[in-house]
C-alpha cells in the first residue's frame, strides 16, 4: 500500500508533464500531422487502412457481445435468445487487446490506450487476462496488487469492485490477474461465465483486456466477447505467422458458436483445418460453397464473417517497410478470410519502453517526449472513431 502511495505523490495530479498531444475529442484528428505513410504498395489505396472507412459502419454490438457466455463457452452455441441478452446489456464497451505471440507489447498497448482514455475524461478499467502470467500492473506502475481474480473466483472476495487495484492516474484502475494460483490459468466456463456477467456492474465507460498469448480457448473467448479486438503485431516473421493463425482460430471458433450453422459444420471444418498455405479450401471460397447447397445459410454465414473486423496495430517499427506490413497483413486477411481488418496505426520502436519498465513507471507519464505519446494518440483516435 506504501508502494502505491508513493507512486501517487510521483503524479500528485496524475498528470504527465505535458499532455499537449492528447485531445478530448477525435474531431481533431485532421489537424494533427499527417499519419499515413507517403510509399504504399500499389495495390493497396493509400487510405485503405489509417483514414475513416466509407463503407457502411457495422454495429458495435455485431463485433461481439458482453454478459453472460457461460451457454457458449460450455456447448460453442451462440443462439439467438443468448445474443439477445447480450446486446440488451448496456455497459461499458470492452476492448480485448490480444495477438498470437508472446512478447509482441499486448501489456504495453493495453496499458498505454488505458491511459490516453482516462487522460480523456474517461472512467476506465483495465483486466489483466494473462492468467498465470499478469504483469500488467507494471506497465501501468502499480506494486503487485493484494488482490486478484482468482480471489474472487474462488470467493475469497465477493464483490468484484473489490478487486479494483487504483493507479497513479485519475479515472484508471486495475484487476489484476492470478499471481500464485496456477490453476487459474485453466479457467473454467462457469468461472468465465461469473467474471463476464459481472463487468457490466463495473463503474466504467470502457474495460480493456490485457489477454494471453496464443491460442487457448480461454483467450479466444475473452477475444470474441470484446466489442473491439485488437492485434499487436511485431514487423518480425514468426509474429506476423502466429497473427495469421490467432486470426484463424478466432474465425474458426465464432463461426462453430452460431447455432443456425450446426448443419454445415462438416463443411466449415473442412475449410478450416485445410493447410493455411493450401490453393483450395480457403475460408473465402467457403460462403460460396454454402449459398449453393442453402442459400439461407448461405446468407447467415455470410453475415457472420462480416461482424469479425479486428483491429491492427504494428508496433516497434523502424522503416517504412515495417509500416507497410500492416497493409499487407489487411489486403491477405480480406483476400483469405473475406474479413475487414482496420490498421489502426502503429508505433515507433523506442527505447524508452524498456527504460519506463525498469522504473516500473507508466511509459506515456515517464517519457512525455517520446514519439510513443503521439503514436498513441492517433491510435486511441482511430479506435474512438470505430466506437462510434
Amino acid at each position: 500500500m506504501s508502494n502505491q502511495n508513493n507512486l501517487q505523490n510521483e503524479y500528485p495530479d496524475g498528470q504527465i508533464k505535458d499532455q499537449s498531444n492528447f485531445h478530448s475529442t477525435p474531431n481533431d484528428d485532421e489537424k494533427r500531422p499527417q499519419v499515413i505513410p507517403q510509399t504504399i504498395p500499389q495495390t493497396i489505396p493509400q487510405n485503405a487502412a489509417l483514414t475513416e472507412s466509407h463503407e457502411p459502419k457495422i454495429a458495435i454490438d455485431d463485433i461481439g457481445g458482453r454478459g453472460p457466455l457461460g451457454k457458449v463457452v460450455e456447448k460453442h452455441v451462440w443462439n439467438d435468445s443468448l445474443l439477445r441478452e447480450i446486446k440488451g446489456h448496456h455497459g461499458p464497451k470492452i476492448w480485448a487487446v490480444g495477438g498470437g505471440k508472446g512478447g509482441v507489447g499486448k501489456s504495453l498497448v493495453t496499458a498505454n490506450v488505458a491511459i490516453c482514455l482516462a487522460l480523456m475524461g474517461h472512467k476506465v478499467v483495465t483486466i489483466d487476462l494473462d492468467l498465470g502470467g499478469a504483469n500488467l500492473h507494471t506497465c501501468l506502475g502499480v506494486s503487485i496488487p493484494e488482490v486478484t481474480i482468482s480471489d474472487y473466483l474462488t470467493k475469497k472476495i465477493r464483490n468484484i469492485e473489490e478487486l479494483l487495484t487504483k493507479t497513479p492516474i485519475p479515472n484508471l484502475s486495475l484487476i489484476s490477474g492470478a499471481q500464485d494460483d496456477l490453476g487459474i490459468a485453466n479457467l473454467k466456463a462457469m468461472h468465465k461465465n461469473k467474471l463476464l456477467s459481472k463487468l457490466n456492474t463495473l463503474n466504467a465507460q470502457y474495460i480493456l483486456f490485457d489477454l494471453g498469448a496464443g491460442t487457448a480457448t480461454n483467450t479466444l473467448d475473452f477475444f470474441i466477447s470484446s466489442d473491439q479486438g485488437i492485434l499487436t503485431v511485431l514487423p518480425e516473421p514468426t509474429s506476423i505467422e502466429n497473427t495469421y493463425r490467432f486470426i484463424r482460430s478466432v474465425y474458426y471458433h465464432r463461426l462453430k458458436m452460431v447455432e443456425d450453422l450446426l448443419d454445415i459444420r462438416p463443411l466449415i471444418d473442412e475449410v478450416m483445418n485445410a493447410k493455411l498455405t493450401g490453393p483450395k479450401n480457403i475460408p473465402t471460397d467457403l460462403v460460396q460453397k454454402v449459398i449453393e447447397l442453402d442459400q439461407v445459410r448461405g446468407m447467415k454465414l455470410k453475415a457472420e464473417i462480416s461482424k469479425f473486423r479486428p483491429k491492427l496495430i504494428m508496433n516497434q517499427v523502424r522503416t517504412q517497410a515495417d509500416i507497410d506490413i500492416g497493409f499487407s497483413i489487411k489486403a491477405i486477411c480480406k483476400r483469405y478470410f473475406g474479413i475487414e481488418l482496420d490498421y489502426v496505426g502503429y508505433l515507433d520502436y523506442d527505447a524508452v519502453v524498456w527504460q519506463s519498465i525498469k522504473k516500473r513507471r507508466p511509459l506515456l507519464m515517464e517519457f512525455p517526449s517520446s514519439r510513443l505519446v503521439t503514436n498513441f494518440d492517433r491510435i486511441v483516435h482511430r479506435l474512438l472513431k470505430f466506437n462510434s
